[in-house]
């Protein structure tokens, strides 16, 4: 079957926020996130909380790698109390419209059924402050979001986010480099192969697992009724982000000239969309069949790149 790029809706929120503060010398968004390196592996941490992305990895880690690859730059600062955190942010506004992120999704009160902290990452980008709001364009489907204070700051300060600083933010972004979308792909691929090699010495909670282990790992899970969470997580979040990470490899190993692999990442694609259906309706059995199906891909997705 013929991969055909996709496009449409999906939980893409910093590279989505990205592409609005970068404008129109933006590349897409399948090239950011592409670029930083997470869509290369698959992840079960602490044994229960399952990715598909790279083993160890977490967003904040691939963000200037993203950055360099496409010829940005930008300036980060983050730490602070509250009211310091809150007067740095208007202040920066006033020059433009900033990156602000982790927050935790679940305080964000304009996003329906949101009433407290979920767990869950997020980033948007803050247009305004006042005394009572924080204007922002909310990549999740809120363009002109008005948050209030007292809300956002909980949310920035993102205490039930497992990585990341309180109050972090990007200004003063800065185009240093004219750089093709296939020129920044092929610059990431060395780091996207060690992502996806074994690897002993990333800190991880005890029964975390990789790549093929950690698919074979979470069939089991699926197949013992998917408990504790794990379904939701996957048909809400994990299954529709990881199809459409895997989807938007495929197009930039293309682009980048590595066609064995970008068949394998579309491969990958097909497989993780396919797990939607059987968990949402609760067939199992399909679906850890699919988990299996997808264990050998990540070896074979680093020997075609190497």
């Amino acid at each position: 079957m013929r991969h055909l790029p996709y496009v449409g809706s999906g939980p893409y929120c910093y590279a989505n926020s990205f592409a609005m503060l970068l404008g129109e010398r933006s590349p897409s968004t399948a090239v950011i996130e592409v670029a930083t390196g997470g869509p290369f592996g698959m992840q079960l941490i602490g044994g229960t909380l399952v990715f598909f992305d790279a083993y160890g990895w977490d967003p904040e880690q691939g963000f200037d790698q993203a950055l360099a690859a496409i010829g940005w730059t930008s300036k980060v600062s983050k730490g602070g109390d509250a009211d310091a955190a809150l007067a740095r942010l208007a202040a920066a506004v006033e020059r433009g419209p900033v990156w602000v992120g982790p927050v935790e999704m679940g305080h964000l009160r304009h996003q329906p059924e949101m009433n407290g902290p979920i767990g869950a990452d997020h980033f948007v980008v803050a247009l305004d402050v006042d005394d009572e709001r924080v204007l922002i364009h909310d990549p999740h489907g809120f363009p002109y979001a008005q948050v209030p204070v007292g809300d956002f700051m909980t949310a920035w300060q993102a205490e039930t986010v497992s990585y990341g600083d309180p109050y972090t933010m990007r200004t003063d972004f800065e185009k240093v480099a004219d750089v093709a979308d296939a020129d920044a792909i092929r610059s990431i691929i060395p780091a996207a192969i060690g992502w996806l090699t074994p690897r002993a010495d990333i800190a991880m909670p005890p029964g975390s697992l990789a790549n093929g282990a950690a698919a074979e790992r979470v069939a089991e899970l699926v197949e013992a009724g998917a408990g504790d969470g794990l379904r939701e997580h996957l048909m809400y979040f994990a299954i529709r982000v990881g199809a459409r990470r895997l989807a938007d490899t495929a197009d930039c190993l293309l682009l980048a000239g590595y066609d064995k692999a970008a068949g394998i990442a579309a491969e990958q694609a097909r497989i993780v969309g396919s797990l939607q259906h059987p968990i949402v309706t609760k067939d199992f059995p399909t679906a850890a069949a699919a988990l299996r199906q997808l264990a050998p891909t990540y070896d074979e997705l680093r020997e075609a790149m190497a």
